[in-house]
């Protein structure tokens, strides 16, 4: 027997994708910021000055993807606290 608390959702993945990604739109933004962070960093390897080395390379790419996401999250969690707590906007529940 089911409660009503066990909602079994049936949907396909793309249409989860959408869901998650309207209900957190910087998620979005931290993985475009971190795919771009990674195609600069491929054309950048390409024209590196001669004597750095490839692990110093990565390294400060390593940085600079981390530096894209965790600035993303940092956005959305402000976003989030000032239209809870600052503009007191309610979410409708579902």
């Amino acid at each position: 027997m089911m409660t009503s608390q066990e909602v079994i959702l049936d949907e396909s993945t793309s249409s989860a994708a959408i869901r998650k990604l309207k209900h957190d739109p910087f998620l979005l933004v931290g993985i475009a910021g971190f795919c771009g962070t990674l195609l600069v960093g491929a054309y950048k390897y390409k024209h590196r000055p001669k004597n750095m080395g490839t692990g110093l390379f990565l390294v400060q790419l390593r940085v600079a993807a981390q530096s894209a996401i965790i600035g993303s999250l940092s956005v959305g969690m402000v976003y989030g606290m000032l239209t809870k707590y600052v503009f007191k906007t309610e979410e409708k529940p579902n």
